[in-house]
C-alpha cells in the first residue's frame, strides 16, 4: 500500500513538473517571438528611414558658407571643388551612414539605398579624375597637382570593402585631400593649386558624363528587353552575312538597382553642373551655353522626383502599371541629348 502511494505521488510530481516546464517553455517562446517582432519592427522602421535620399542643397550658399567657416577667400574654383567633397561626403554622413559595405541588418538588407550610393560615387569619381587630369592643369606636359594626385585613387577604393580598410576610410582621406587642395587654390601665398576655367576642360569633363548617361539610358531602357543589332558585324553581300541581333534584357530583380543607380548618378550631377554654371559663367556666357547647361540641370532634377509607388513599376508597353525605369531613361536621354548640343556650342561657340 505504501509503494502505491509513493509511486502516485512520484507520477503527480512528474505530471506538475512537465506541465510546468511546458508553460515555462510556451512563455519563453512567446517572448522570444515578441522580442524578434519589435526587432524587425525596428529594423524595418530604421531601414525605410536609412533609404530616404538626402534632399539637393544650394552648391553657392554651401560653398560661401564653407569659405567663411574656414577664413578662406572665395576664388574660381571654390564651388566646384566644395560641391564635390560636399556630394561625396553626404554618402558616409547622411543617415545610417554609407551602407554599401554593411555586414549587419537593417543595412545588409537594403540594395535600393546601396546602388543610389554606386550612382553618386560613380560621378564623384569622374569628376576628381577630370579635376587631376585636365582642371587643375595649365596643359598636358605640366605636373599634377599632389593632393588632387592622392584624392582620386582614394574615391576608386573598393565600394564595397568593409575592414582593413573600410570603404569609408579611405573615402574620408579624399575628402581631407580635397580640403588640402581647397586651402591652397584659396590662399594667395600658395601659388601651386590652379583651377582653368576653360572650354576644352570642361568639354572633356562633360564627355565623360554624357558617356555615362548614354550608358544608363540603355541599362534603364532593357527592363522591358530590347533587341539590338551587334555594330561590330559589317553585312556581307557575298558571303550572305547578315547582322544579328540580341535580345537584352534587365534580370527583374536588378531593375530597382539601376534605377536608384540612375537616381543617385542625376542626383550628384545635378549639383556638380550648378557648380560648373558658377565657376564657368564667363566661358558659358561666351559660347552662349548658360541655357543649354540649365536646361541639363532641369532634366536632371526631374528625374529625382519622389517616387509614390512603394516599388519600381516595370510595365511594359501601354499596359495599365507604369514603367518607372523608361520614365527615368526618357529624362537621362534628354539631358544627355542637351549635353551634346552643349559640347557642340564648346567647341564652336
Amino acid at each position: 500500500m505504501q509503494d502505491w502511494k509513493e509511486c502516485a505521488i512520484r507520477t503527480r510530481d512528474g505530471i506538475d513538473g512537465a506541465l510546468r516546464r511546458v508553460v515555462g517553455n510556451h512563455w519563453l517562446g512567446r517572448a522570444l517571438a515578441l522580442l524578434l517582432a519589435v526587432y524587425l519592427l525596428v529594423a524595418g522602421l530604421l531601414g525605410w528611414f536609412w533609404s530616404l535620399e538626402p534632399d539637393a542643397f544650394p552648391v553657392q550658399e554651401n560653398a560661401q558658407t564653407k569659405a567663411e567657416q574656414a577664413q578662406r577667400k572665395f576664388v574660381k574654383g571654390y564651388t566646384t571643388v566644395e560641391t564635390l567633397r560636399t556630394v561625396a561626403g553626404t554618402l558616409l554622413d547622411k543617415p545610417g551612414g554609407y551602407l554599401t559595405n554593411d555586414l549587419a541588418p537593417p543595412g545588409l538588407w537594403l540594395d535600393n539605398m546601396p546602388s543610389w550610393e554606386f550612382g553618386v560615387l560613380t560621378q564623384v569619381r569622374d569628376l576628381a579624375r577630370s579635376l587631376r587630369k585636365d582642371i587643375a592643369r595649365s596643359q598636358s606636359q605640366s605636373t599634377e597637382d599632389t593632393d588632387l594626385a592622392k584624392a582620386e585613387p582614394r574615391f576608386n577604393f573598393d565600394n564595397r570593402s568593409w575592414a582593413l580598410p573600410a570603404s569609408e576610410t579611405e573615402y574620408r582621406v579624399g575628402l581631407k585631400l580635397l580640403d588640402n587642395y581647397l586651402a591652397r587654390l584659396a590662399d594667395p601665398a600658395k601659388p601651386g593649386a590652379q583651377f582653368f576655367a576653360r572650354a576644352d576642360n570642361l568639354s572633356g569633363w562633360l564627355g565623360d558624363v554624357s558617356t555615362r548617361l548614354g550608358s544608363l539610358s540603355q541599362r534603364l531602357s532593357a527592363s522591358i528587353g530590347q533587341e539590338r543589332l551587334d555594330a561590330d558585324l559589317v553585312p556581307d553581300e557575298a558571303t550572305g552575312q547578315t547582322q544579328q541581333g540580341e535580345v537584352v534584357k534587365t534580370p527583374w530583380l536588378q531593375i530597382d538597382n539601376v534605377f536608384y543607380e540612375a537616381r543617385g548618378q542625376a542626383w550628384a550631377l545635378s549639383h556638380f553642373l550648378r557648380a560648373i554654371e558658377v565657376d564657368f559663367g564667363d566661358v558659358l556666357a561666351r559660347k552662349n551655353a548658360t541655357v543649354s547647361l540649365q536646361q541639363i540641370i532641369r532634366e536632371l532634377e526631374a528625374a529625382q522626383e519622389p517616387l509614390w509607388s512603394p516599388m519600381v513599376l516595370n510595365g511594359g508597353g501601354y499596359g495599365v502599371l507604369a514603367n518607372h525605369s523608361l520614365v527615368m531613361a526618357n529624362f537621362i536621354s534628354r539631358a544627355n541629348a542637351a549635353l551634346i548640343d552643349l559640347r557642340a556650342l564648346l567647341s564652336q561657340g
